[in-house]
């Protein structure tokens, strides 16, 4: 490269005049191995390493490398990627958010992480798709079969738990909606979109049972996400008001209980006859 040779050196790689550099990790297929280091000599920034194969244009994969499974060390760096990246975009939203930013967060190189991960888009949209399917998981096991009261307590149960639990997964996909869902579009129409038609159906069944009280069954489910997902979303007021005698556990328990107090005795039998 550029007339210049280079030496391999055990666990260092080295070029010209540039400073030896470790290998940080010891999977060979990261770039920082295979592919050489980013490094400056005090003047400029160079690549050096021991290639085995190039890069695919579109995507910086080889055909052999599509193929293989993911190595232990290459899903524990994703996953470690993936945490940062979490946590950058939670706080900084996906416009505030930068490579660098997740990259630092993560310890490790820019070009590192960009083996793993083509660009911001493509983490913040694996991220994306792994929230929604966990955040649907309740509304799947809403169950026809089941007891209508018994299933909606556990329904608001289990949100009230994942605010309590996954509080930054909340705000990075309320932060995707707030933007006018960019990333989500194609998912909430061919994914949410059928799931809610689905349940909106069990809850049609019921009421025409005469087993809950008579409702717009999509501003039902609308409703239990906004009163659940305030519990994440507005973390910090919700505490600045209750103040720290009842900020802890006692928190959301106390909200889950308001939570199925309200729409249970709202949607009782009962409740259509008054």
């Amino acid at each position: 490269m550029l007339g210049t040779s280079f030496v391999g050196i055990g666990n260092f790689c080295r070029m010209g005049r540039g400073e030896a550099v470790a290998y940080d990790d010891h999977d060979f297929n990261e770039p920082s191995v295979r592919h050489g280091f980013y490094m400056a000599d005090g003047i400029t920034k160079v690549w050096c390493g021991i290639t085995r194969a190039r890069f695919h244009q579109s995507d910086g994969l080889t055909a052999v490398e599509k193929s293989r499974p993911p190595t232990r060390i290459q899903t524990k760096r994703r996953r470690k990627i993936l945490e940062a990246a979490l946590e950058i975009f939670s706080t900084h939203g996906f416009r505030g958010a930068t490579i660098d930013q997740i990259a630092e967060a993560a310890g490790m190189s820019k070009p590192n992480l960009l083996y793993y991960f083509r660009s911001k888009d493509e983490i913040h949209s694996t991220l994306i798709k792994r929230l929604l399917d966990d955040w649907l998981q309740p509304l799947r096991d809403l169950d026809a079969d089941g007891d209508p009261m018994a299933e909606l307590q556990s329904y608001i149960r289990r949100k009230m738990e994942m605010s309590r639990d996954f509080p930054r997964e909340g705000r990075l996909f309320t932060n995707e909606i707030l933007q006018g869902a960019p990333h989500t579009l194609e998912m909430l129409q061919d994914v949410l979109k059928p799931l809610v038609d689905e349940k909106v159906k069990v809850i049609e069944g019921w009421m025409k049972d005469g087993r809950i009280a008579q409702t717009d069954p999509y501003h039902l489910i609308f409703s239990l996400w906004a009163t659940t997902q305030h519990y994440a979303d507005f973390d910090v007021q919700v505490r600045a008001v209750l103040g720290p005698d009842r900020s802890g556990e006692r928190l959301f328990e106390d909200g889950a209980q308001f939570l199925e107090q309200l729409y249970l005795n709202g949607l009782s039998p009962e409740a259509s006859r008054n």
